[in-house]
């Protein structure tokens, strides 16, 4: 069975990116797993959109994507680089 992950918002803060994705459920990761996010300034971690029908968040302003489904299975150094 495949079951896709779609977002409906992102929040942040120093600690944590949360996603909450359309089934109402919020998942967390660190932020100092996404260097080029934790470095971003507010604007810049504002300006982002859904991509790949939901399942992907894209900063267009850093040239960075991020599958949803990653922040759930991936590891801290597969994040990091």
């Amino acid at each position: 069975m495949s079951i896709s992950i779609k977002g409906k918002a992102v929040y942040f803060d120093d600690r944590y990116l949360r996603v909450e994705l359309e089934d109402g459920r919020i998942i967390a990761t660190p932020m100092p797993w996404y260097r080029a996010l934790q470095s971003a300034s507010l604007d810049q971690l504002r300006n982002y959109r859904f991509i790949c029908r939901g399942t992907g968040i894209e900063w267009s302003d850093l040239d960075y994507q991020l599958s949803i489904e990653s922040m759930l299975v991936a590891r801290h150094e597969k994040m990091a680089a």
